[in-house]
């Protein structure tokens, strides 16, 4: 018979972004600004509840809220913990899809785990980025990076990069251990990749429209491999986590004993 399983503890605290300055040492943190207003008005979080804090680079800080005001808590910090960068480093090229479906597209992405968004502005995109236009839909992405980040309790936040042309694109690619192009006629299956267990993976997902010929010969010629998913075909804005997905099950960040 089976050794019984450990009970499940109860859900996670919530986490809230701070400055490092703020939470990197002493016993007592103040979460003020906006975050702190958000935990004590929106959250309704109350003195002897459990509380996390990361500055988005690795610290996390488990706290106990002591007191509680109208836009801010007071913690006392029960401990400390630094979480080194995770590996391999997951860089998901997103070519601009439809709409809202950007947002969507971040926000999994985020809660998946992947390091790094770059917004690329493929040839056949329909969703164009330029101006004050490109600048409001960056920052979109960016904000809800932020927030799913929060979310999935992530201590390491995604970066979500400049939009990026086809030759910045291809200028990656070389550089990574793994340059992954998702293309549903491909002969080779994602799920039989050789996934590196550190180092950079760069995984490239096209519009709605596909790729063009000009853009599988520039990611061929940096020693990308096009692979397929499945048998079906996916939206742009779902085919980056699965692709993701895929990979991060058979590498150390899912693998690896906790």
């Amino acid at each position: 018979m089976s050794a019984a399983s450990p009970p499940l503890s109860a859900a996670s605290p919530p986490m809230f972004l701070a400055p490092t300055d703020r939470i990197v040492a002493g016993d007592r943190v103040v979460l003020d600004g906006p975050e702190g207003r958000h935990a004590a008005t929106v959250r309704r979080v109350r003195p002897g509840e459990r509380v996390d804090c990361t500055d988005g680079a690795g610290l996390l800080v488990r706290c106990q809220v002591t007191a509680a005001g109208r836009d801010r808590l007071d913690l006392a910090v029960l401990e400390r913990d630094r979480q080194p960068p995770p590996q391999p480093r997951i860089v998901v090229i997103q070519a601009l899809p439809k709409a809202d479906r950007g947002e969507l597209a971040v926000e999994l992405l985020t809660e998946v785990g992947v390091d790094e968004v770059v917004p690329w502005a493929a040839a056949r995109c329909v969703q164009r980025w330029s101006g004050d236009r490109g600048q409001r839909a960056l920052a979109r992405w960016r904000s809800v990076a932020r927030e799913a980040a929060k979310q999935s309790r992530r201590t390491w936040l995604p970066a979500v990069a400049e939009l990026a042309s086809t030759a910045a694109v291809t200028a990656r690619l070389p550089a990574a251990d793994l340059g992954v192009v998702l293309h549903p006629n491909a002969a080779a299956r994602l799920a039989a990749a050789a996934v590196p267990a550190t180092g950079t993976v760069v995984i490239v997902v096209g519009p709605e429209g596909g790729l063009d010929a000009a853009e599988l010969d520039a990611f061929a010629a940096a020693d990308a491999t096009a692979y397929r998913l499945g048998p079906t075909v996916l939206r742009t804005s779902t085919a980056g986590v699965v692709a993701v997905a895929t990979l991060l099950a058979r590498s150390p960040r899912w693998t690896r004993r906790a």
